[in-house]
């Protein structure tokens, strides 16, 4: 297979512009996608910001900057998403990716990859529907994308080889540090990392503790963020439905439990930063 020579990211929240950042940042040509103009104009603002701090810590030049900025298209028409490689960071629904995919095929040629920044979809599943399911792969970065060094490659069952290898050699370009995963119920980091969110909500579920002292402890025992902290950060909303997810994918495990003071900060739409409250206010 070719050397990735351009990209496409589906979807401008803090995912996507992250990913679309480090395509311009690195040389290829990007587009960014999203149904909303709102969301877009939004997405360049962050994208120029995150550049903008690159060069006030003499890791890029402003010329290298303003050519990065070049590189940069935004759509809110899918017809315009060609490209070699496309990223979705949409909705973690697999009906809204299946629609997705089998749109960017029509679109696309046989060739281009349709990779899903998903964190907890089987990537199995979300190919079956697919036209040519071999070009289907899982390309997971973590928040925020620009600064976060790790990306799980993960092939489905009907992923071809060379395809993974690709998308690796795109995640080392990006900057990044690719390690290959299993199509498994969250991969290897969200399954891992599952326990951090679920045991912290159950302490406070069980009024061991609250939060505010289940991430103070945390934090002193040498964790950067605390769970709650780290959960408004990523998003309630998101945090659950991966929870949710892998529930479901374990055949309701015990261990993977949600959580009912989680379920009810979503109900209440309190999803952390972006809303200006989760756990904590902002």
């Amino acid at each position: 297979m070719n050397e990735i020579k351009t990209l496409a990211v589906v979807g401008a929240g803090t995912m996507g512009l992250g990913i679309a950042q480090l395509g311009v940042q690195h040389g290829l040509p990007t587009v960014l996608f999203d149904l909303s103009s709102t969301a877009l104009e939004k997405a360049q603002a962050a994208i120029a910001a995150g550049l903008g701090k690159l060069v006030e810590k003499n890791k890029l030049t402003a010329e290298a900057r303003e050519a990065a900025l070049a590189r940069l298209t935004l759509t809110t028409e899918l017809a315009a998403v060609r490209a070699d490689c496309i990223i979705e960071a949409v909705v973690e629904r697999l009906d809204v990716k299946h629609k997705l995919f089998q749109d960017l095929a029509d679109i696309n040629g046989p060739g281009t990859i349709l990779a899903s920044n998903t964190s907890s979809l089987p990537i199995t599943q979300l190919a079956a529907p697919v036209p040519n399911p071999e070009r289907v792969v899982g390309m997971h970065f973590f928040n925020p994308a620009p600064l976060m060094p790790l990306v799980e490659v993960i092939s489905g069952v009907a992923t071809a080889p060379e395809v993974a290898d690709a998308v690796e050699a795109l995640a080392s370009r990006l900057g990044k540090t690719p390690v290959r995963a299993a199509d498994a119920p969250g991969f290897i980091v969200n399954r891992v990392a599952r326990h951090y969110y679920v045991e912290s909500l159950k302490v406070v579920e069980e009024n061991v503790a609250t939060f505010e002292v289940v991430d103070e402890l945390l934090e002193a025992s040498g964790f950067k963020m605390g769970p709650f902290r780290l959960m408004d950060l990523i998003g309630v909303d998101t945090n659950f439905s991966v929870t949710s997810a892998m529930f479901a994918s374990f055949h309701q495990e015990g261990k993977f439990r949600p959580s009912r003071i989680q379920q009810q900060k979503v109900d209440a739409g309190h999803y952390g930063r972006k809303t200006g409250r989760g756990f904590y206010t902002y």
